[in-house]
């Protein structure tokens, strides 16, 4: 019961906060709809009055449009968002509306569960005549980044040992942090796509991956709590793997891994945002190299390349009221070897959200916890339907409500490779003081490794001039090992895909 009354807490606080995040878009200020930015300017009637415009049937956008927007998001693995956000959009004479000319991002945030976010992006297909430009800078600390270990099944969840809110350390707690381990990220990409012919493009990109990992900073975190709020100060899952030689010394503190890709691309897509309609598919190769330095030891094991491949279809069913959309997508270690701080990176060709994590989160499985699935390969499948319940108009702008149950499912393709007997010498020889059974953190039956990881759920869409669109998702996963929580919210900017 008292779960249960902490489930609807919880969906009440995210009812609320999309309420104002929707009082929010109403209420921002665009600039005029000539070609000069004039943001908040307000001139009255009885000083000049000014011709009537006809009217857009079209109600198309022309011009800068520019809102500043509070970051304020709800995501079941990072907490609550704080912070501030603006997007600004290009869209010339309106021709191409509502796909922009250009466009451009800054935001900064921090959520109630110490991750961080200072982002700037730029994004356009009309910079360079017939080519596609996308930049991305982002830096995103992490005190509390999740690890669950490897393989997925393979690794034993256990809830009780870091959920403080229902059990007592008498119970089995342990800490709230013993799935954490600390994260800064940095990155850079600056990706551009040119045309082949008939809905066929190139890819090419360069970028960069700069990692700090260590473990959970318990004494900063303990800073100014009560002593009942406090963290215990207890090696966590990765302090343990560390110990045990399943990380390894020279990846255990993180790396600098730049990175070059290319690839090909079918995009037959009616809009790029929300397509109702086509096909996106996507195939791409991306090295990633790694050097012997002070800081970080020799890592050039870790050179590597890697194989992705995406392929996402729209199918309308009714106009463009209601939709059907699933995306199928793999990512494979063809060569070398890979840190395992990265093996949570999901690499895409286009960087529209902060950090695409798999698998587990908001934008690969939805329900399942975030980076709940660790391995050198995997794959996943997205399957929605999508409708659009109402339409109306504000002032100048388009609005919708949209509805879309889905279902989310993912499994491991190229697990790491745990032999039991060789981890029990390793734990004996490290870590003697180790009295646990072994079957309370590893399933050693091969069949557990390859066994999909499912979810599903509904989402809630508010969009307007179909290029901003408040998404709130809620999703269950089909095992209590994927995440015990049945209150999984995710509120995000877009669609998932």
């Amino acid at each position: 019961m008292k779960i249960e009354n902490q489930n609807f807490q919880c969906m009440r606080k995210v009812l609320l906060l999309v309420i104002v995040l929707a009082f929010c878009c109403n209420t921002i200020t665009y600039a005029s709809e000539n070609d000069s930015l004039n943001v908040f300017s307000v001139q009255k009637d009885s000083i000049r009055k000014k011709p009537k415009k006809e009217k857009d049937p079209d109600r198309k956008r022309t011009g800068w449009t520019f809102g500043i927007l509070p970051s304020v998001a709800y995501d079941a693995d990072l907490g609550f968002q704080y912070g501030v956000l603006s997007n600004i959009y290009y869209f010339g004479d309106g021709s191409t509306y509502p796909e922009y000319l250009h466009s451009i991002y800054v935001e900064a945030a921090y959520t109630t569960r110490r991750y961080g976010l200072f982002r700037l992006s730029y994004d356009s297909k009309y910079l360079i005549p017939n080519h596609r430009l996308t930049v991305d800078m982002v830096y995103m600390p992490d005190a509390m980044c999740d690890f669950y270990g490897y393989n997925g099944y393979t690794s034993v969840y256990n809830n009780v040992w870091r959920d403080s809110k229902h059990y007592t350390a008498e119970e089995g707690y342990r800490s709230r942090a013993f799935y954490k381990m600390k994260r800064d990220l940095f990155r850079f990409a600056a990706d551009i796509q040119g045309p082949i012919g008939r809905n066929w493009y190139w890819n090419g990109g360069i970028g960069f991956l700069g990692y700090l990992i260590n473990s959970v900073d318990v004494e900063m975190l303990n800073k100014g709590k009560k002593e009942e709020k406090k963290l215990p100060d207890i090696p966590g899952l990765y302090d343990k793997y560390v110990q045990w030689g399943l990380i390894k010394a020279n990846e255990k503190n993180g790396g600098m891994h730049p990175y070059l890709r290319g690839g090909i691309t079918y995009d037959s897509r009616d809009r790029q945002t929300n397509p109702t309609r086509g096909i996106y598919a996507d195939a791409f190769l991306t090295y990633s190299a790694a050097f012997n330095t002070q800081k970080f030891g020799d890592q050039r094991e870790f050179n590597n390349l890697r194989f992705n491949f995406t392929f996402r279809h729209y199918v309308p069913i009714y106009q463009d009221y209601i939709s059907f959309a699933y995306r199928l997508a793999t990512q494979l270690t063809v060569a070398g070897q890979s840190p395992f701080y990265m093996n949570s990176y999901w690499n895409t060709l286009y960087i529209q959200r902060v950090l695409y994590e798999g698998l587990g989160g908001s934008n690969t499985l939805r329900g399942p916890l975030r980076n709940r699935i660790l391995s050198n390969g995997f794959a996943f499948a997205n399957i929605e339907f999508r409708f659009k319940v109402c339409k109306f108009h504000v002032k100048k702008e388009n609005f919708y409500i949209g509805l879309n149950p889905f279902l989310d499912a993912g499994m491991v393709l190229q697990p790491y490779k745990i032999d039991e007997h060789a981890l029990q010498e390793a734990i004996a020889a490290n870590d003697p003081a180790f009295n646990e059974d072994l079957s309370d953190y590893f399933n050693f039956d091969r069949k557990a490794i390859y066994r999909p990881h499912l979810s599903a759920g509904l989402g809630l869409k508010v969009a307007m001039n179909d290029n901003f669109v408040l998404s709130v998702d809620w999703a269950v996963p089909f095992s209590k090992q994927d995440n015990n929580s049945m209150a999984n919210l995710y509120v995000k900017i877009g669609y998932m895909f």
